[in-house]
């Protein structure tokens, strides 16, 4: 499993047991919407900011923590990658 496949398995785990409980996991695609389709609201968004940092060990600025890095699955993995390749 490659560093961006084990970040997207992690994160949809969360997803689905934090915000989602009892939703199937097929339902969770890498493409979802998870911001802009009112998945996560502001407060979950905050939670899975402090997901991400404490379990991916890096830091994101203010500007990432917005729809444009944190909307789908596969965007939040980009955004974990390129902060652990520094």
């Amino acid at each position: 499993m490659t560093q961006r496949q084990d970040v997207k398995s992690t994160v949809r785990d969360y997803i689905l047991k934090e915000f989602l409980p009892g939703e199937s996991p097929e339902a969770l695609q890498d493409s979802t919407e998870l911001i802009t389709r009112g998945i996560l609201d502001s407060l979950a968004t905050l939670k899975l900011v402090s997901f991400i940092e404490e379990r991916f060990n890096i830091a994101l600025e203010p500007h990432e923590t917005d729809a444009d890095y944190l909307n789908t699955i596969d965007s939040i993995a980009a955004l974990v990658e390129s902060k652990t390749k520094r």
